[in-house]
């Protein structure tokens, strides 16, 4: 009898450490987490008393504030629907959305020494104050690209590939963030375009050509002298029983060639030489089948490669079709590693925390994602991009006096025509710019996305 009594008090003594080890873990490991949940009734109220803090560009131009009326705070968005994804919503009935949510702590002054001095002002019946974010975008240049886009359903990344920086971020169709709730209903009609969907970071599509940049890096780390390798292309390769065809008939050109006039013949060669697992290996280095780290959720891009992947997987997954699928935000890292020589520095969009005195409290500075390819081989890859543009199938997005390097892309889908795609950077020799662009359904990448990303590059050096 005394054993079972022994046992019992055993189990009795475990559940008690098991219970208040899951207490410890929910007051101190996810006690700000659980607090900063949307459904805690708490917050609602701080967010009456509080001075929610600013989101402001890299010139100090407003993006989001609030206006606090007596007893109701209002927030604006001076961008509108031009920087909607971005910055998102907050809203008492409907939650948040974008920085809005990822940086709900902050913008409420919940967070460091903010944080304590106002408790100390909630006590005094004073108004609480919010810190204010510092991005790395350029409001005007994401005007610009959102009004490119409009009209259309599509997204367009830029960023610095020497930093990381984001420089704009568009997505169309938008909404009005200010006006949310007015605009629910009608943003749930599915003729909208889903507007709410930050096609940018949330939308995975095809990449079509643009993954032929992906094999090339894959090929030359495999074989450098693939640089001066000839191929003969007869406007289709048989593989397995399959015809998969290329926009015409190419005959015999060399590598650069083979990318200037985008050769689905030469490249799913390469592919099935290379073979899933070093196909595989350069992707997970640009990013893809991981979790991005960003300050917004960003879909994960999949090259889906495995060892037992059969050539035509590994020939459609060389074209950008297939099992595979990219964000634009994606493909913009892929052109940043190659023109930044290929080193992918971590992508970020916040890049100061602004605490109520205007002073800086915490700075982001530009720090190396990974290494993804050698100097020498981004340079062979470059010089091949900067073909497409100069002589190939990119001219649409050649701008005068400025060497362009850039892919276009088709890719196809079964809801109508081709998604346009184009990746670029500029100026070749020295990028200070990286793009991508999409636009579902609107044709071949020279026919539309390229023009998009000319009047981008261009506006950007401009400025």
């Amino acid at each position: 009898m005394d054993r079972y009594v022994r046992h019992l008090a055993l189990a009795m003594v475990a559940m008690f450490f098991i219970l208040l080890l899951h207490l410890t873990y929910l007051q101190v490991l996810k006690a700000h987490e659980l607090y900063l949940h949307p459904l805690n009734p708490r917050l609602k109220l701080v967010e009456e008393k509080t001075l929610r803090g600013s989101m402001l560009d890299r010139e100090g131009k407003v993006l989001a504030r609030t206006n606090y009326s007596p007893g109701r705070p209002v927030r604006e968005y001076p961008l509108g629907r031009a920087a909607a994804h971005i910055t998102g919503y907050t809203s008492p009935k409907l939650g948040m959305s974008g920085l809005e949510a990822a940086y709900n702590g902050e913008l409420l002054g919940l967070r460091g020494s903010l944080g304590y001095l106002n408790e100390f002002r909630q006590l005094q019946g004073m108004l609480r104050k919010g810190y204010s974010l510092g991005l790395t975008l350029d409001a005007e240049l994401q005007r610009f690209a959102f009004r490119l886009l409009e009209g259309y359903r599509g997204a367009a990344v830029a960023l610095n590939p020497r930093t990381g920086e984001i420089l704009a971020m568009a997505s169309s169709p938008s909404f009005e963030p200010q006006n949310i709730e007015e605009q629910w209903e009608l943003l749930q009609d599915p003729r909208q375009g889903s507007p709410l969907l930050n096609r940018a970071i949330q939308g995975l599509y095809p990449p079509g050509s643009t993954m032929k940049l992906v094999v090339a890096i894959a090929a030359l780390e495999r074989n450098l002298n693939i640089a001066e390798r000839r191929f003969y292309c007869p406007g289709y390769i048989e593989i397995e029983g399959r015809r998969l065809t290329c926009p015409r008939v190419h005959g015999n050109i060399n590598f650069r060639e083979a990318l200037m006039y985008s050769c689905n013949v030469a490249f799913a060669q390469l592919a099935m030489e290379v073979g899933p697992t070093a196909l595989k290996e350069v992707a997970d280095n640009l990013g893809f089948n991981q979790d991005p780290d960003f300050d917004l959720p960003v879909a994960t891009s999949l090259a889906p490669f495995t060892e037992d992947s059969d050539a035509n997987l590994l020939a459609e997954g060389a074209i950008g079709q297939g099992k595979v699928l990219a964000t634009p935000w994606q493909m913009a890292m892929v052109a940043a590693a190659i023109a930044n020589e290929g080193l992918l520095m971590r992508p970020f969009l916040v890049a100061k925390i602004i605490n109520d005195k205007e002073e800086v409290t915490r700075e982001v500075t530009p720090r190396l994602a990974r290494v993804v390819t050698s100097p020498s081989i981004a340079s062979i890859v470059r010089g091949a991009m900067v073909s497409v543009v100069e002589e190939g199938t990119g001219q649409t997005a050649g701008i005068p006096g400025i060497r362009v390097a850039g892919k276009t892309g088709s890719a196809q889908n079964p809801q109508g025509k081709a998604h346009s795609w184009f990746v670029a950077f500029a100026p070749a020799e020295n990028p200070r710019i990286a793009v991508s662009v999409v636009m579902e359904n609107a044709g071949a990448g020279a026919e539309a996305a390229a023009p998009v990303a000319r009047e981008i590059i261009a506006k950007a050096l401009r400025r």
